[in-house]
C-alpha cells in the first residue's frame, strides 16, 4: 500500500496579519486620492454647465434676435419658486422680451439648470450678483465673475483643488480662469510672474 503526502495550502496567521497591513495601508492612501478626484470631477461638472448655460443664452440670444437672460432661481425667474437665495440652488435661462432680467409672462423659459449638491457655492460678483444678460448683438448687459467652490468646511476660502473660476466679458465671451501659477487655485489675471490667487468663494472683483 502506497503513502501519499498531502499538502495544505493557506495562510499562516502571520502571514494574514501582515497582507491585512498592507491592504489598510494602501486603502488608506487611495482614499483622500479617490476623494480629490471625485471632487475635481464634480466642480468641473458644475463649471461646464455654468458656461453651458451662458453660451447657450448667448447663441440663443443671436439667433432668435432678442434678449436672453440666465438668472439665479428667485421669485424674479421663470421657475418662480423664491428659493435662490445664491446661485447654486439653480438658474433659469429664458427669453427676455422687455430688457429686465426678470422672467415675466410674456418671456419664454429656454431651460432649468438644477442645484448644486448642498455643500457647494456658486456665486457672482456685484455685477452679476442676479442675473446676467446677452444682447442680440452678441454682447452681454455686462462683464462679471462666477466662482464655484466645495465649501464643505464652510470657511468661504478657496483652497488647492476645490474651486472654479469663471469668466464673462463685454463681448460675451465666457472662459474658465486659469491657474497660472499652478498652485490649484484659479487667478484673477493670466501672467504666471504675478498670479493672484482668487482669495474668496464669493468673488469681489469686477
Amino acid at each position: 500500500m502506497s503513502k501519499h503526502s498531502f499538502k495544505t495550502l493557506g495562510f499562516t496567521l502571520i502571514e494574514l496579519v501582515a497582507t491585512m497591513a498592507i491592504a489598510g495601508i494602501l486603502v488608506t492612501t487611495a482614499i483622500p486620492s479617490f476623494n480629490s478626484t471625485i471632487t475635481s470631477s464634480r466642480l468641473s461638472c458644475y463649471a461646464n454647465d455654468l458656461v453651458s448655460a451662458l453660451n447657450l443664452a448667448r447663441s440663443e440670444a443671436v439667433k432668435r434676435g432678442i434678449s436672453v437672460t440666465v438668472r439665479k432661481l428667485d421669485n424674479y425667474s421663470c421657475t418662480n419658486n423664491g428659493a435662490g437665495v445664491n446661485w447654486e440652488n439653480g438658474w433659469d435661462v429664458f427669453m427676455d422680451i422687455d430688457n429686465d432680467g426678470q422672467c415675466d409672462e410674456s418671456d419664454e423659459l429656454i431651460r432649468t439648470y438644477p442645484a448644486l449638491m448642498s455643500w457647494y457655492t456658486l456665486r457672482g460678483n456685484h455685477n452679476i450678483s442676479n442675473y446676467i444678460r446677452f444682447l442680440p448683438s452678441g454682447l452681454s448687459n455686462t462683464n462679471g465673475s462666477f466662482v464655484i467652490c466645495n465649501n464643505s468646511d464652510g470657511l468661504g476660502i478657496p483652497k488647492a483643488n476645490t474651486s472654479r473660476l469663471i469668466i464673462v466679458y463685454n463681448t460675451g465671451r465666457v472662459r474658465m480662469g486659469l491657474d497660472t501659477n499652478n498652485d490649484g487655485i484659479p487667478n484673477t489675471n493670466n501672467t504666471a510672474s504675478s498670479a493672484t490667487n482668487i482669495i474668496s468663494c464669493i468673488p469681489p472683483f469686477s
